[in-house]
């Protein structure tokens, strides 16, 4: 086993920390060769707030991955969510030299749309490729050998608190892990659940996870919007501890065991006994009622959603509709009341392309998990020759190899 043919990916959320070991296939797939599974600690809304519990939380779940896959992990890709995660949009004009639209004249313009004033105490985490101008001539996927004297670039910047980024990078540098990159969550969860006919005619995906719901537009093949919004699953749970007198983990237990986001499919008689705080202390709750209080939490998250696309300008160009991805999107009538909220389609969407040891990871919540050693496989084809990657992957793969070069590290 080659170590240099291996991936791995460190997904850091609010409610758990997944670490996944993977052996890229030439059809595409990865071979999922170790799993760390560990309650997150020290992360709140996807922003470290408790360096020791983060770090020691994340050494658990490289080290069970580690064990599981028999070998020493050096380096992976980390994922990054937070509300402090921004993008704009950015745009460079350059002169084509010979008429002709060559490799240098592309790099010139990105480099000009990229040579942006960062604001203090923020950082670019990815630059994205949105579409080129030449001369006349908009919505230019690909410039190169075209004629042409003015190339436009137009790209995608996604930049983070300097502060926070720093802070996670060093939990993960305490697990003994250098951090390769940072991948935003939506665009590694695109990366496991989304087709390319649903790039192409124009789709969202929609992370809802435990403290942050991700959001990525992507039209034409290409990422074109990207949010954070600051609520998710462990709101809906404060929110049953509160009401109800419960802890926090008997909250999230009896919302993933008998939770449901619409209370006219809950028969109105139904009562569940908990035990509350205390030895011997107890709640009766109406599961109605508790369904009305997750319906109302549901939707406002979903309204959210509905803003920020309505707000992005892109709502009326996804015929794909949304793809939902995260563990607090497997609540029972999520789907059917995201239809109303959002009237746009909707599907459920576990990970795609991994095989091996998924039992425990083929399900919505762990789309960015997998994502992230897709990520990963890619980014190293990127590194390849060419000439070498021509010969090597024809076909669906070669598409998405050259897809990720529109996907750059700064």
């Amino acid at each position: 086993m080659e170590e240099q043919s291996l991936v791995v990916g460190i997904d850091v959320g609010t409610t758990k920390i997944c670490t996944l070991v993977g052996r890229p296939e030439t059809d595409g797939r990865v071979r999922v060769i170790g799993v760390g599974i560990e309650p997150s600690r020290g992360m709140s809304k996807g922003t470290v707030v408790d360096m020791r519990s983060a770090a020691q939380a994340i050494a658990r779940s490289v080290d069970k991955a580690a064990r599981t896959a028999g070998l020493e992990i050096a380096s992976a890709l980390v994922s990054l969510a937070a509300s402090h995660v921004s993008g704009e949009i950015s745009r460079g004009v350059v002169g084509v030299s010979g008429g002709v639209v060559d490799a240098r004249d592309v790099q010139r313009a990105v480099e000009s749309a990229q040579a942006i004033a960062v604001p203090q105490g923020r950082e670019i985490v990815h630059i994205i490729q949105r579409a080129f101008r030449l001369d006349e001539q908009e919505s230019v996927r690909e410039p190169l050998g075209m004629h042409g004297y003015r190339l436009e670039a137009e790209v995608h910047i996604i930049t983070a608190s300097k502060a926070s980024v720093a802070n996670l990078r060093e939990c993960v540098q305490a697990a003994g892990v250098d951090v390769a990159h940072f991948v935003l969550n939506p665009l590694a969860a695109g990366e496991a659940v989304l087709t390319d006919t649903e790039r192409e005619m124009g789709v969202a995906v929609c992370d809802v996870g435990g403290g942050t719901t991700d959001l990525a537009v992507y039209i034409g093949g290409d990422v074109w919007h990207t949010a954070v919004i600051p609520v998710g699953g462990n709101h809906i749970t404060r929110d049953l501890g509160y009401l109800f007198h419960l802890p926090l983990e008997r909250a999230e237990a009896v919302k993933l065991r008998h939770g449901h986001a619409d209370p006219a499919a809950v028969p109105a008689d139904e009562v569940l006994t908990v035990r509350s705080f205390g030895d011997a202390e107890t709640v009766h709750i109406q599961r109605r009622e508790m369904a009305e209080v997750i319906e109302a939490r549901v939707r406002e998250i979903l309204q959210m959603v509905h803003h920020e696309l309505h707000r992005s300008g892109y709502s009326g160009l996804l015929p794909a509709g949304v793809v939902f991805t995260g563990g607090s999107s497997l609540l029972k009538g999520f789907q059917a009341l995201a239809r109303e909220e959002l009237n746009l389609p909707v599907r459920l969407a576990k990970p795609e392309r991994a095989f091996g040891m998924v039992d425990r990871i083929q399900n919505p919540a762990f789309a960015t998990s997998v994502g992230l050693l897709h990520w990963a496989s890619l980014f190293e084809q990127s590194a390849i020759p060419p000439e070498e990657r021509r010969r090597s992957h024809e076909g669906e793969w070669a598409g998405k190899v050259k897809r990720f070069l529109r996907l750059l590290f700064p």
